[in-house]
């Protein structure tokens, strides 16, 4: 193939794709990856910036904090990940709150007679993990003590105390009390670990203590308190993601309209967010709330994506009069969000530590409203909501949660965004390649989920497999083509925990014996991808046409990228052209067909060589059966 000069043919502009990889679900959901657009017709235009989002796995994954149901919250858990240490009963007690959102607490009640240490511990999400780290934890305590307390991160099985530190301590029967600890710890040989809290039974015999609200903090990405877990979100930071949509797409919505994700109850101090049951069986805790998802978009130079409740619960729909005060809800959100410290919500965030306004440039209004009996009223909601935001707040662009035009308003305004959906198998994204080659131009799409699932199997759990990652690669060549229309995108969820997993794939993955972080083969495309960006798309004069191997070449300064994919079994030879460039680096991913990283086990990786030539401009490339690459060369 020949790949034309800047100016020989006119290319189309684009601002590159910025990558991404979303929270893994157990608590919320994330997606990635990214757009680019199509080609020349003459005339060079400039497109706006490709987005990518990243789809989350909260709880028990990117948000730092590891133990489990340490607050009691919600209502399918119970005692779920606690255990008693010495001889004591341990039982949730809810005559005694921490606070009015954290409405139960642990009573340890010590027996007559009682000389030893005693206490409790939680196993966390299916182990602790335990590092060479050191490690913030805190807890809740009400009843009469004075003396020392012992936290401790210690092997279930082998007994050996990795960290641990003592504190002294004095609490009453009045109130609740809060204590905050630094350690550090060495590293455990697997993830069968438990943290523990142990004090002195003699002080406490024939009665008992209250604790409340425990958190144990690993190291934190950028060292944000309540932030997120540093070894589980620096893979993430590496793809270089570009937007985050949050709270996530199903996770807005709720049950119940009570139980939807409400944004001023997961503001201020954790210890007064009373979490909610999501829509996946479990509960969510809210630790991870709308600043610290604004601080996540701060951190990693993100673009906030802010999705906004529209009426849609699993259990009721609300529209018309019904709707209104979630309407002016979604504006207080806005003002918390965007307005100075003189107004009501501005100050209210002010005085949660964020003096400066946020940034947010983005709105989705709902989810997958076509499905679930959202499709009929969407249209008024949507305008509804519309109106509201737009009148106020006009340089916010707003996206709609559906690309069903049965379900969307009509007209459409001016300059919004519709949210694809799609799950599909290898071949048949495949066959989508060219879906965006001949829509309107005036449209702007978001494909905010995709990915190749294994639907050779109904239930279980399963991996990226090469097929199905050449598969991925080969439409997001098509999206790339076509990125003037193709705005934003993202992949399926991003992470989950290999032993609670609700979902698959994930971008990656890993539980808590130590190294268990594995990146899938999907991971490697979008890091690819993400990390080899061009700002104008240029036409390609080839021999042939695309099947089995697809292609997209952009440029940035003086800098050129080819993004090649051989979806087949046979080894495909393919000469580059591009006139004036001398050397660069090739990454290529490949494997058998149906090969994958597996949890523990990464065998596929991409592999970097340097490229020069002897004749300028000329470059070789041997594409392996089912096989991704990327040419970058000036």
């Amino acid at each position: 193939m020949g790949l034309g000069r800047e100016g020989s043919r006119a290319p189309k502009m684009i601002k590159g794709w910025e990558g991404g990889s979303s929270t893994t679900r157990e608590s919320d959901e994330i997606e990635h990856i990214h757009t680019f657009n199509h080609h020349a017709k003459g005339k060079t235009e400039k497109r706006k910036k490709g987005r990518r989002e990243v789809e989350r796995r909260c709880d028990g994954g990117i948000h730092g904090q590891v133990l489990q149901n340490n607050g009691f919250q919600g209502t399918t858990l119970g005692m779920t990940a606690y255990k008693k240490v010495g001889d004591v009963h341990i039982a949730q007690d809810s005559s005694k709150p921490v606070s009015k959102a954290i409405h139960s607490s642990l009573k340890v009640s010590v027996p007559k007679g009682t000389t030893d240490e005693v206490g409790f511990a939680n196993t966390g999400y299916k182990g602790v993990p335990v590092m060479k780290a050191s490690y913030n934890t805190s807890f809740w305590i009400m009843g009469d003590y004075s003396g020392t307390v012992k936290v401790q991160l210690v092997g279930s099985h082998s007994g050996s105390v990795y960290g641990e530190r003592e504190l002294t301590v004095k609490s009453t029967e009045s109130e609740f009390k809060q204590f905050q600890a630094i350690f550090d710890s060495t590293a455990a040989p697997d993830g069968n670990n438990e943290w523990r809290l142990t004090f002195d039974g003699s002080k406490v015999a024939g009665g008992s203590l209250n604790f409340g609200y425990i958190q144990l903090f690993p190291p934190t990405y950028h060292d944000r308190p309540n932030g997120l877990r540093d070894d589980l979100a620096t893979p993430l930071g590496e793809m270089g993601p570009a937007f985050l949509r949050f709270p996530g797409g199903n996770n807005i919505e709720g049950l119940q309209v009570n139980s939807r994700w409400k944004w001023n109850t997961t503001i201020g101090p954790v210890v007064d967010r009373p979490g909610r049951e999501s829509d996946w069986g479990y509960p969510n805790t809210d630790a991870l709330g709308l600043d610290e998802y604004m601080w996540w978009c701060e951190d990693m130079n993100m673009t906030a994506l802010l999705g906004v409740w529209a009426g849609k619960s699993y259990g009721d729909i609300l529209s018309g009069k019904d709707l209104e005060p979630y309407v002016d809800d979604i504006m207080n959100e806005l003002e918390y969000l965007l307005g100075d410290s003189s107004t009501k919500y501005g100050k209210m965030r002010a005085e949660n530590g964020r003096e400066k306004p946020w940034t947010v440039d983005y709105v989705e209004i709902g989810n997958e409203d076509d499905l679930t009996g959202g499709c009929a009223t969407y249209p008024d909601r949507f305008n509804q909501i519309y109106k509201a935001i737009h009148d106020k707040y006009p340089h916010i662009t707003l996206v709609a949660s559906n690309v069903d035009y049965s379900c969307l308003p009509s007209p459409l305004p001016s300059g919004v965004i519709i949210d694809k959906h799609l799950y599909r198998k290898p071949d048949e994204f495949v066959k989508l390649f060219n879906e965006f080659d001949n829509q309107p131009r005036d449209q702007p799409i978001m494909v905010g989920e995709y990915a190749c699932r294994n639907t050779s199997q109904t239930t279980g759990t399963w991996w990226s497999f090469m097929q199905g990652s050449c598969s991925e690669a080969v439409y997001m060549i098509g999206m790339e083509r076509n990125s003037d229309i193709v705005k934003m995108t993202a992949y399926a969820p991003l992470l989950q925990h290999f032993k609670m997993a609700t979902w698959s794939p994930t971008l990656y993955g890993f539980d808590s014996n130590p190294d268990s972080l594995t990146l899938s083969t999907s991971y490697y495309v979008q890091k690819m991808f993400a990390t080899n960006k061009g700002d104008t798309i240029l036409p390609v004069t080839a021999s042939g046409e695309f099947g089995p191997v697809y292609w997209v070449a952009s440029k940035k300064d003086s800098l050129y990228f080819v993004k090649l994919a051989n979806y087949g079994s046979v080894l495909q030879s393919v000469t580059v052209n591009i006139p004036g460039t001398q050397k660069g680096k090739l990454e290529m991913l490949s494997g058998g067909q149906y090969q994958g990283n597996t949890p523990h086990d990464v065998t596929i990786q991409t592999v970097t060589t340097d490229v020069s030539n002897d004749t300028l401009g000329s470059y070789l490339i041997q594409m392996d059966p089912w096989s991704v690459a990327v040419l970058a060369v000036n």
